[in-house]
């Protein structure tokens, strides 16, 4: 899709002054990501620019997190499988130790609410719990009343960041990004990557308490925001442009409904995991049709990607060894021909006779995956 500017002719970027070095406060930018998220849906309290941090992505505010709240060797940070890798790549980075609690599979990919409280009663080393919602690869919102309860922790002295960079694609009011008004332990993390197309740019924003955002401040680059990413990012949020990136979500929205009901039509296709609150979806690969005693399976949905990848020229991701994932393609939503052809290609594939996958089973197909995984990736690079 378009991303949510109007076209280049009515951009009024001021590119005279890249002589100079850019605003370290981006207060023009700050007001109107608060005016945009103050919708007063979870709290009478309102945003200010004092509750924001930005910077390149998301990513940077996952990494000053990190460099803020842990000590290196010595602190931990909690995240919920399958979920956002950058996360544990950002710990790894920073020598913090990674703590999993898995998502529960049985309530669809919801928090493991007491699993996660038991853990972070047990050890005090763990400084923030890093959340996804919409789920990344999962497509679900997480429930609020869930992440309420592991903010309201009695014992835990930590930091709660949810990550909300598909929020966009959810319902209306989801986002509890003026949420952090309430809650001084949690810190709320977007970007205009996803729903705004402006992924070229890397602008992200992190939500928290004064306090928090005081720090992140204080940590980051002074010039971390270039000129010409802070004024696209503003003119991102003129009115004009907001009604684009609508209108483009609403098209998206209605290709996922497509997605919805035309991807079970075809054989060897199992079920939706996860939710339908982003631009992709969770769908399993059966080894055999349905009505034949068909399970997911990861050397199917490994032999789909990468055909599709390699002769379609088709881009779809294989989640088969994340948790809970066995057998899974994440599926981005695209435009009407891009799901035209989406839809075609995979009818192609999986009622071609004889279609097998040649991976090895147990151990070493893990491994075989992963290696294959790679290769398919590189075609498509």
């Amino acid at each position: 899709m378009p991303n949510a500017l109007a076209d280049s002719q009515s951009l009024r970027v001021d590119l005279l002054r890249l002589n100079r070095y850019p605003d370290p406060h981006q207060a023009e930018l700050k007001n109107k990501l608060c005016n945009f998220r103050n919708t007063h849906t979870h709290t009478p309290k309102a945003l200010t620019p004092e509750n924001l941090f930005v910077g390149v992505g998301s990513d940077e505010a996952i990494d000053a997190l990190l460099r803020c709240f842990c000590t290196p060797g010595r602190d931990k940070i909690l995240t919920c499988p399958p979920t956002y890798g950058m996360y544990a790549v950002s710990a790894q980075v920073n020598d913090v130790e990674v703590v999993k609690v898995p998502l529960d599979t049985k309530r669809a990919f919801q928090l493991d609410v007491e699993a996660i409280r038991s853990t972070l009663s047990t050890d005090s080393s763990i400084k923030l719990v890093y959340v996804c919602s919409p789920g990344n690869p999962t497509a679900n919102l997480l429930s609020k009343s869930d992440i309420q309860h592991i903010l309201k922790h009695p014992t835990w002295n930590g930091i709660v960041v949810l990550d909300e960079a598909y929020i966009d694609f959810s319902p209306d009011g989801t986002s509890l990004a003026e949420w952090v008004t309430e809650w001084p332990n949690l810190v709320v993390m977007q970007t205009l990557s996803k729903a705004f197309g402006l992924a070229g740019i890397r602008f992200g924003a992190a939500f928290g308490s004064v306090e928090v955002m005081r720090l992140l401040n204080n940590v980051k680059a002074p010039y971390n925001v270039s000129s010409p990413t802070s004024a696209l990012a503003t003119t991102a949020f003129q009115p004009q442009n907001l009604a684009i990136m609508r209108s483009n979500r609403a098209k998206i929205l209605g290709q996922r409904e497509r997605m919805l009901r035309e991807l079970p039509k075809i054989n060897r296709i199992g079920s939706f995991l996860g939710g339908t609150d982003s631009n992709f979806l969770l769908v399993e690969i059966l080894d055999k049709p349905k009505d034949r005693g068909g399970r997911p399976s990861n050397q199917s949905a490994m032999a789909l990607y990468e055909r599709l990848a390699e002769t379609r020229g088709v881009v779809v991701r294989f989640r088969g060894n994340e948790f809970g994932c066995e057998g899974c393609l994440r599926i981005t939503v695209g435009t009407p021909e891009e799901v035209d052809r989406l839809l075609k290609e995979t009818g192609s594939i999986l009622q071609e006779e004889g279609m097998r996958c040649n991976g090895l089973p147990g151990e070493n197909g893990s491994k075989k995956e992963e290696k294959r995984e790679k290769e398919a990736n590189a075609v498509l690079a």
